[in-house]
């Protein structure tokens, strides 16, 4: 279920939705995972080490030039979450360690081959948001101020 588009694979979701948000009392809770951290070799980040935190999930791949294009608004979005201490950003390299991705994209049917990829967690860390798209910064902060706004 997907067009090749100059040897980049695109994905359309059904109805072509390229982001699909989920109401509060519509969502669902995340399996928690866990996966090797790519920043300290042999620590293991879990989503249950950020309870209580908004978490943005990105799979990205070093081939994926939007992918490439999003790290500076998705640094300024930690950044902003970090300053607020309320949130981070985590980054899921599928060329590396799939399974946590495979967990997320059981969710809402978001094949894991789909790059560039960002999903929101609300505090709960149930999905709230998927773009299956290049994200800008102010997408994100968007979703995660709503999210901010939640009891």
């Amino acid at each position: 279920s997907g067009a090749e588009t100059g040897g980049n694979f695109a994905f359309h979701s059904p109805g072509g939705q390229t982001e699909i948000f989920y109401e509060e009392a519509n969502r669902k809770p995340l399996a928690g995972f866990e996966g090797e951290s790519l920043l300290d070799e042999g620590q293991t980040i879990a989503l249950s080490d950020f309870e209580g935190e908004i978490v943005v999930l990105n799979a990205w791949g070093q081939w994926c030039a939007p992918c490439r294009a999003e790290v500076d608004d998705l640094q300024h979005v930690h950044e902003h979450l970090q300053a607020q201490g309320n949130g981070i950003v985590l980054g899921i390299n599928p060329s590396i360690y799939d399974p946590p991705f495979k967990t997320a994209a059981n969710l809402g049917g978001v094949p894991s081959s789909v790059i560039p990829t960002t999903i929101v967690l609300d505090k709960q860390h149930r999905p709230a948001a998927v773009f299956l798209r290049e994200i800008t910064a102010d997408d994100l902060l968007e979703v995660i101020d709503r999210l901010d706004g939640e009891a």
